[in-house]
């Protein structure tokens, strides 16, 4: 099973899994068409929009392991 890690890229998290998307969405990060999803980590990303890290990385990891 593939496991999100605070250091994957956003874009090469959703190619794992395209239904990512709406936990991103959910929590506002709207830009995930946008180049910057192909260049800003799962951290820099969190950081920029003001979210939790941990609890972004739990409910991907969750949803990974119920696939």
């Amino acid at each position: 099973m593939k496991q999100v890690t605070k250091d994957m890229i956003v874009g090469d998290i959703l190619d794992i899994d395209s239904s990512l998307s709406q936990y991103f969405l959910a929590i506002g990060m709207h830009c995930l068409g946008c180049p910057g999803s192909r260049g800003k980590t799962l951290e820099q990303a969190c950081e920029k929009h003001g979210q939790d890290l941990d609890s972004l990385m739990e409910k991907l990891n969750a949803h990974l392991a119920n696939a």
